[in-house]
């Protein structure tokens, strides 16, 4: 197997080469914003959508990009060419596209530091993320609604997608420390509406209606602008309300939408069914057109990735050990 590279400042290197300092700002303030994306048989989905978002980010928290959008996003598809021989035949790419500011100026001086702007795009197996998630499509997702809030906008604006994420990082180990399998966080904003997963967007069906938080305490993701989309071409209704816990487990169905897995259903909330406690027809109706209109199986290819691999650790679970 090639060893994968990795785009660092402009050059292709060894993934195990790239490194930033001690001292930049991403590390002491979590001072960065990045992308994540995924390929169908090889080709990126929706990128240009995540590097416009990846702008608008960067642009929102004074970090002056140096490179173009276009040059950006080949350098993107480049990444993936140097890194086709280290594949296997049935991966995906997951770019990992990460921007820091740098350096602090008290540290500029520090000797062989770099300094200024860090652009970061690293490529590795869609697999690892998502193989764990196979079972999900058929038993769901458990939602926790946990104690840990989303960080609302007036404090920190979610739309903003940064690594500052340490509230997602205590929802999970919260909810790893809850009884039973296939827990996922769920976040409420600060006057108890639901706002998100750790990750994901959430949202409901009820009355053949697709329903979703109002989009001011939320990251405004890609999959489920693209879900919304496709719901609107299937003639399903999108009405954006403040949703409360009661509505959820009283919903007809209810599924988390996100770049790694597009599509996974909750099928329950604390253990409390919701609907008839598996897919719904509304949302595999959705999961359906989006592989079709991607040219692949979504559910079905996490499913063989799934059974091939011997890492059942979800992302969304703390690894104790």
């Amino acid at each position: 197997m090639s060893t994968r590279k990795v785009y660092f400042n402009g050059e292709f290197i060894n993934e195990k080469d790239a490194k930033i300092s001690i001292y930049d700002s991403a590390l002491m303030f979590g001072d960065m914003v990045f992308e994540m994306t995924r390929s169908f048989n090889k080709e990126q989905f929706l990128l240009n959508e995540h590097i416009d978002r990846l702008f608008a980010s960067a642009s929102y928290v004074d970090i002056d990009i140096p490179m173009s959008k276009s040059d950006l996003s080949n350098a993107c598809i480049e990444v993936v060419k140097q890194n086709l021989q280290a594949f296997d035949k049935d991966d995906e790419h997951r770019l990992m596209i990460n921007v820091t500011r740098g350096n602090l100026s008290i540290y500029e001086n520090i000797d062989g530091a770099q300094n200024g702007v860090n652009i970061v795009i690293s490529d590795f197996p869609l697999k690892w993320t998502v193989q764990s998630m196979g079972p999900l499509f058929e038993k769901g997702i458990n939602a926790v609604i946990t104690n840990q809030k989303i960080i609302p906008a007036y404090l920190l604006d979610p739309k903003v997608k940064s690594r500052s994420r340490l509230h997602y990082m205590m929802a999970n180990i919260e909810v790893s420390r809850h009884k039973g399998s296939n827990n996922w966080a769920l976040l409420t904003d600060p006057d108890g509406f639901i706002a998100e997963g750790t990750g994901s967007n959430f949202l409901i069906i009820k009355n053949n209606k697709l329903i979703g938080p109002e989009p001011r305490n939320i990251l405004r993701g890609i999959s489920l602008d693209y879900v919304i989309k496709i719901a609107k071409d299937l003639s399903i209704e999108y009405v954006e309300k403040n949703i409360e816990p009661y509505d959820v487990l009283f919903a007809d169905e209810a599924f988390m939408t996100a770049t790694p897995f597009c599509l996974l259903p909750v099928t329950s909330m604390h253990n409390k069914k919701i609907g008839n406690g598996r897919m719904g027809n509304y949302t595999r109706m959705i999961l359906d057109e989006w592989s079709k209109r991607v040219g692949v199986e979504i559910d079905n290819q996490i499913i063989s990735w799934y059974k091939e691999s011997n890492n059942k650790l979800t992302p969304y679970s703390i690894n104790k050990k």
